[in-house]
């Protein structure tokens, strides 16, 4: 049984005209070859759920995009545009230049391009870029921040949860 039409041969080309076989519709769509008999792999559908992207991708806020909500999950999210909610993922966050986020953030790395108006939490690192803007408090184990970026607000870095409550060495609360 197959699967595509058949074309019939072509017509006669109009008086003074030649034909011209290599235009005609059987050889612009020529049906996909059999695969082997010993092939263990065959072709998938391109609706079926193993051709679908893989979990746990980039998401993408583009840039002339407005959204206000909350994005939870895993993977890795990117914003290019406005946003306005919190975020917390188990992969990678970042606000591209230009782009500008409120709410709260906790992700493994965050990269800060944009501007954040709101707190980082328990970010593995955080990276401020040159064009970054942070108003807000930042919890992480580390953090980079480059010459020209903005901040205002309290930073906590280089601690585990075992340090959280005291100074090192004292059992002194901080």
């Amino acid at each position: 049984m197959a699967l595509w039409k058949e074309t019939p041969a072509p017509a006669p080309a109009p008086s003074g005209a030649a034909a011209s076989p290599a235009n005609t519709v059987t050889e612009l769509h020529k049906p996909p070859a059999p695969a082997a008999a010993d092939d263990a792999t065959r072709r998938l559908p391109p609706s079926s759920p193993a051709s679908a992207p893989k979990a746990g991708g980039e998401s993408v806020i583009a840039a002339d995009v407005t959204i206000e909500g909350k994005i939870v999950g895993g993977g890795d999210v990117r914003i290019a545009g406005r946003f306005k909610g919190d975020v917390s993922v188990d992969g990678n966050f970042r606000i591209d230049s230009g782009a500008r986020l409120e709410g709260q953030v906790k992700a493994s790395v965050v990269v800060v391009g944009g501007e954040l108006q709101g707190n980082i939490d328990a970010a593995k690192h955080v990276d401020v870029l040159t064009t970054g803007v942070i108003v807000g408090d930042v919890k992480a184990a580390s953090i980079t921040v480059a010459a020209g970026s903005r901040m205002r607000g309290h930073v906590e870095f280089g601690w585990d949860d075992k340090h959280s409550g005291t100074v090192k060495g004292t059992s002194r609360p901080v």
